[in-house]
């Protein structure tokens, strides 16, 4: 993982000193075929991060859409909804409030922010999700003609398990969706967005009128954008503002701290 620990500045001089507070912490998933550099390469996420006071944690999930693989004892939705979770925060001074823990990602990883946001609603208080690849929309009906291999029959069936039990289990956010509902639990708030050239921009659609007629608290923004970084820099950029966070006061950071 890479983790933007924004805990050093130099005040200005007769600047006081504010009292050390837990910070505010987002878990930041990237994409198929990325790693935990993507977002320090692809955007400005440190930068954003010092000047919010927000500590980043970005893991790497291979391509695992952030799923327990239980073939392959792969745990990686228990891994980003709870494990990474647990052990920064006692690595680092993290707040372990819900209000202060949020999570979000690219792609792939707008799923995973979406599945283990709401699967682990009770962790997560707000939830990002960038050009969302929703694996379980229409997995019924793929095949194994298409050339690119994330969107085989083969490829969803070992992420996902029995494609006919999807919609019937936590790896569909649908159905934590109702789940939180019937247990009367809180939806985490949830903000979205998609480029509109973007070849998942009609699923991305289809999920954000599910979430608006579930009740769910989600704001939706689409913008011209493909499936690429500058849009997931804007993203990022327009999450971090809809975020619950301050401006740290006024200081010289000498970077981040890379693990």
């Amino acid at each position: 993982m890479y983790v933007i620990l924004p805990a050093d500045r130099m005040l200005p001089p007769g600047a006081e000193e504010k009292p050390d507070t837990p910070y505010k912490t987002l878990y930041l998933l990237h994409g198929v075929i990325g790693n935990y550099t993507d977002w320090v390469t692809g955007t400005a996420v440190q930068r954003w991060a010092e000047e919010k006071n927000l500590v980043v944690v970005m893991p790497s999930g291979d391509n695992s859409f952030y799923l327990d693989q239980e073939s392959g004892q792969n745990s990686y939705g228990e891994f980003v909804g709870q494990e990474i979770v647990e052990i920064t925060r006692k690595m680092f001074p993290l707040s372990g409030k819900r209000e202060d823990t949020y999570i979000a990602g690219l792609s792939m990883g707008g799923y995973g922010a979406l599945r283990n946001g709401l699967k682990y609603s009770e962790t997560f208080g707000r939830i990002g999700a960038f050009s969302s690849a929703l694996i379980t929309e229409g997995v019924k009906e793929r095949t194994d003609d298409s050339p690119r291999y994330i969107e085989t029959r083969s490829y969803a069936q070992s992420i996902l398990g029995d494609l006919e039990k999807v919609g019937e289990s936590d790896r569909d956010p649908r159905w934590l969706v109702e789940k939180l509902k019937k247990e009367g639990k809180k939806i985490p708030e949830i903000f979205m967005t998609c480029g509109k050239q973007d070849s998942l921009l009609g699923q991305n659609h289809v999920f954000r009128d599910f979430l608006i007629d579930a009740g769910a608290d989600v704001t939706y923004e689409e913008w011209d954008g493909g499936h690429e970084w500058d849009f997931w820099n804007s993203s990022l950029k327009k999450l971090l503002e809809w975020l619950p966070l301050e401006e740290r006061e006024a200081g010289i950071s000498s970077g981040n701290v890379g693990l």
